[in-house]
């Protein structure tokens, strides 16, 4: 199933007293629609899921709904490490009207393959909704290997896979013995181009929040056979990727969110603000991008 090419792993807005900020998500929500994005992924790790309790999640899911309102899927993050409680979300989630959900690996629990493979059956079978797997090995401690997300792409409903192994050799291997239309997402920015250059569908983005028009135009121009000035744009989007994650997702995405004025405020504990050196950076690195934007890739 094809969700778009560009989806952003949207943020969630914090008020200065650490709240969810609903008013600032309006905003967010269209300032990403209206740059590049053609879906939107709520609470997942950039929305700074593990500490949104289970009631602020619901209230987002259904507020970014109503201000969707059609123009573009959203995709709900209900999966966590507990069965039980992802399956209960994942049913609350389906009656707020998003349009599919996205389960990440269990972490911390350190499952096998087949324990993986329940899991995510488990889930699958109390929605109606489309299902978006996410493999992040890199958080996550575990890898799920292509063979089991093989395996599960052959339930009905289990219609995606956010990868963000950074394998672009698992993610060939799923692209090639995965069901017809399995759509495959890498979750690494910088492997937007190649994961398309192998067959893949997209990305599932965090630079999205501030060059999702540029992201979006690469995809375009690589799509129409473009591929010089595809690879251009790629590589003139690299430092910015890079610098994106240079602290912990997402510290900096919201840091430059807020200098460009879409104001989404700070992250939640155990997330810490940018340092003053890592924030120079950022700004650095935004201000030699939009410099070189103005003169031509």
């Amino acid at each position: 199933m094809n969700f778009g090419n560009v989806l952003t792993a949207m943020v969630t807005p914090f008020d200065q007293q650490g709240e969810v900020d609903f008013e600032a998500t309006k905003g967010l929500v269209n300032h990403l629609i209206e740059n590049g994005s053609d879906g939107l992924v709520i609470a997942g790790t950039t929305g700074e899921s593990p500490t949104l309790s289970h009631d602020e999640k619901i209230a987002l899911f259904k507020l970014v709904v109503e201000v969707v309102n059609g123009r573009v899927p959203v995709i709900a993050g209900t999966g966590s490490n507990n069965t039980k409680e992802s399956v209960e979300l994942t049913i609350e989630a389906e009656a707020t009207g998003v349009d599919g959900i996205m389960l990440v690996v269990p972490y911390y629990n350190k499952p096998s393959q087949e324990g993986m493979f329940q899991h995510f059956s488990t889930i699958a079978a109390a929605t109606s909704l489309p299902v978006m797997l996410y493999n992040i090995p890199g958080r996550s401690v575990v890898n799920m290997t292509a063979e089991t997300i093989i395996r599960l792409s052959r339930i009905e409903n289990i219609v995606s896979v956010k990868e963000a192994s950074g394998d672009l050799d698992q993610v060939a291997e799923i692209i090639s013995k995965a069901k017809v239309n399995f759509s495959v997402y890498t979750g690494d920015d910088s492997l937007t181009l190649p994961t398309l250059a192998i067959g893949g569908t997209g990305v599932i983005s965090v630079a999205s929040h501030l060059v999702g028009n540029e992201m979006q135009e690469m995809v375009q121009l690589f799509k129409q056979g473009d591929v010089v000035n595809a690879a251009a744009i790629h590589r003139h989007l690299l430092p910015l990727m890079k610098e994106l994650f240079a602290a912990p997702n997402p510290t900096p995405v919201k840091t430059g969110l807020n200098r460009i004025g879409v104001e989404v405020g700070g992250v939640r504990l155990p997330l810490v603000p940018l340092t003053d050196a890592e924030r120079e950076s950022l700004y650095h690195v935004m201000t030699a991008y939009e410099t070189k934007k103005a003169v031509g890739y």
